[in-house]
């Protein structure tokens, strides 16, 4: 019915938007900003479980073995390597990859100033990272207090891939130890770690004298290319001890996101979205009230000559149709300039993406719909008597 409206020589609802251009202009800037408050909220809840998630996405592996109480890779507990090393005895396995993973304070060599950092230590006869970075560094970990350096750390550790152009490798305290960071590789910083290092599994040792060559955080496995996983996989849960479990990589990232979304910061990015909605819901409905209260002589008489509530209620809701596009377009603009600032005062991979731009265009829809409908109980108590 809406479109059928809108194909009637007389644009009734745009003309009476029209006619009082400032109550427009600040019900399309109440629109805006009640869309931009969901885009903010929306892509920092995304950027906390894509950046969250980064790990788990780079590594390389068709099974993933992880203590059975496994969170979240910021809380890990570590499990007995012979545990990974038992798989290769499953058909189907062809190879397994050893993880651990612990923090550290890192020196920034210039200031001198400390900052945890994420520190995975890797086997280099099977690197757990897909980066080609690792893979081209792999003979220079070889000696000990070796590092790679993400350069998508926050600047706080230092100039190191500037540092490391211009002199090769650049010399910092990890752990209160003195390391050399040889390479480079691009991981990102996430609600967990400002930053993050790779090293060997011997230097990992050395800088956490308390950790066991036995004990590991993480284990990878490797599948022949026509083994069954889920076969596999239910094998592997079946008959190993049940303080460790096999996930997918998908599993792996899905508990990952469960964590976060658990966490306070998870609750209130969704109250944000909330708030955004019901701001708007509020913003458009006092718009629409005042233009029906505004013009109820004029649908009185509209009344009057034969038209019915449901055509009225289809004007307004055209109203709320032109008000949510007119809302949406500078709210949407206005939130990509948002997540590049907020990108550049954080890191955080705060973008701008297709899905997230169509569920907030519904929800503004959906928003001033129901302000319309709201509205339209005003509109009902127009009397063809109040004016005759």
């Amino acid at each position: 019915m809406v479109f059928k409206l809108l194909s009637k020589k007389t644009p009734l609802a745009w003309r009476q938007l029209m006619k009082n251009k400032t109550r427009l202009a600040v019900a399309v800037a109440g629109i805006a900003f009640a869309d931009m408050l969901m885009f903010l909220q929306m892509g920092l809840l995304d950027s906390l479980f894509d950046s969250a998630t980064q790990p788990h996405r780079n590594l390389e592996g068709d099974l993933v073995m992880v203590d059975s109480f496994y969170q979240s890779i910021t809380t890990l507990n570590s499990f007995r390597r012979d545990r990974l090393q038992k798989a290769l005895g499953y058909e189907g396995v062809s190879s397994i990859s050893p993880l651990r993973v612990d923090s550290g304070s890192w020196r920034n060599p210039e200031t001198l100033k400390s900052r945890n950092i994420l520190i995975f230590g890797i086997d280099l006869d099977k690197p757990a990272f897909n980066f080609p970075s690792v893979h081209q560094n792999l003979g220079r970990l070889k000696l000990l207090n070796r590092v790679l350096f993400d350069k998508a750390s926050r600047p706080e550790y230092g100039r190191i891939p500037e540092l490391l152009q211009q002199h090769g490798t650049v010399e910092a305290q990890l752990k209160d130890q003195v390391i050399q960071t040889v390479g480079l590789f691009n991981l990102g910083v996430s609600f967990g770690a400002d930053g993050n290092v790779i090293t060997s599994d011997s230097t990992f040792l050395k800088l956490f004298p308390g950790s066991r060559s036995y004990q590991i955080s993480v284990g990878l496995i490797h599948l022949k290319p026509n083994a069954d996983v889920t076969k596999v996989q239910s094998l592997l849960n079946e008959t190993l001890p049940k303080d460790v479990k096999v996930l997918t990589p998908q599993e792996f990232i899905d508990i990952e996101i469960d964590y976060w979304a658990s966490q306070g910061t998870g609750f209130i990015f969704m109250l944000g979205v909330v708030v955004g909605f019901i701001v708007g819901i509020v913003i458009v409905y006092q718009i629409l009230y005042a233009d029906v209260s505004e013009h109820l002589p004029e649908y009185a008489t509209l009344k009057a000559m034969g038209y019915s509530d449901r055509y009225l209620l289809g004007v307004l809701l055209q109203e709320a149709l032109l008000l949510a596009v007119l809302g949406f377009l500078p709210g949407f603009l206005l939130s990509i300039g948002l997540y590049q600032i907020t990108f550049a005062a954080t890191l955080l991979p705060v973008t701008m993406k297709t899905g997230r731009a169509i569920v907030v265009l519904l929800l503004t829809i959906f928003m001033c719909s129901i302000s319309g409908a709201i509205a339209m109980q005003k509109l009902r108590s127009a009397d063809p008597a109040d004016v005759f």
